[in-house]
């Protein structure tokens, strides 16, 4: 199926490049949708916290497996063959039993599947009603979905009507009247709004990122300056350092000769 799928895009890629400029492309973001549905998300959630019930079961069960095995094993030679024999069996019975437990809510066909399944296959259906009816109206060629499976390795976003199938499928929840060229207006006027945000951001964060530039440009001449201070303080306290020295020694010298003189004197 994906070889197929890959071999499909390949080829409309090669059919497109080959004069066919009239090709009318789009894409559809599952994910973004299905995380713009509240309904989706309620039932989602409700069916995560089953699921997380179902694991601490299966959970609370190894545990108790796990106990029996350790004190099987600690209290192995005190005990009969027989009494081994019977915890060995109730042992290989729970796990029989967990396993059961395990595949019965998380197996190939279990309820975890299934119930996802049932969750997601009418808003899917929703979703293929809105792709329907938009291809139909705006004469797209090809609308695939963003996925793996889809083989989408590259997409403008100016290609992506997610947006429109989300307002699509909010209308017709709601019962609305409006047509597909009305949706699309608002769509478009909400992308024209997110643009400028984006635009807006955008100038923010060059603006932002200048006057990091400038603090930090300022913080390494303050630096500089620092050292500059430090190094000149040092070079002057050596100075007077020496200064004091030779003041010392000078005083010194001066006081032997005076010391001599009056030697020379008195004698």
């Amino acid at each position: 199926m994906k070889l197929f799928q890959y071999v499909l895009f390949l080829s409309l890629i090669t059919f497109s490049g080959f004069g066919q400029a009239g090709l009318k492309i789009a894409y559809v973001d599952m994910d973004y949708i299905l995380d713009n549905l509240p309904e989706y998300r309620q039932a989602s959630s409700q069916l995560n916290a089953k699921a997380q019930q179902w694991r601490t079961e299966i959970e609370s069960k190894q545990n108790e497996i796990d106990r029996l095995k350790a004190e099987l094993e600690n209290e192995r030679p005190l005990l009969t063959s027989d009494l081994v024999q019977d915890m060995e069996d109730e042992i290989s019975f729970l796990e029989n039993q967990l396993l059961e437990f395990r595949n019965q809510r998380f197996g190939v066909s279990g309820d975890f599947i299934v119930q996802k399944r049932q969750l997601i296959q009418p808003i899917q259906d929703q979703i293929f009603n809105a792709i329907q009816e938009l291809g139909q109206d705006r004469d797209y060629d090809f609308i695939f979905e963003n996925s793996a499976d889809a083989l989408l390795l590259f997409s403008a976003r100016r290609h992506d009507i997610s947006e429109v199938i989300l307002k699509l499928i909010n209308r017709n929840s709601r019962g609305a009247k409006k047509d597909t060229a009305d949706v699309l207006e608002e769509v478009e006027d909400y992308k024209s709004v997110e643009k400028a945000k984006d635009e807006e951001l955008k100038k923010e964060e060059k603006a932002l990122k200048e006057e990091e530039q400038k603090n930090e440009r300022e913080a390494l001449i303050e630096e500089r300056q620092r050292k500059r201070d430090s190094l000149r303080d040092a070079r002057q306290r050596q100075f007077e350092e020496r200064r004091a020295r030779i003041l010392k020694q000078r005083e010194e010298r001066q006081r032997e000769r005076d010391s001599i003189k009056n030697a020379r004197e008195n004698n």
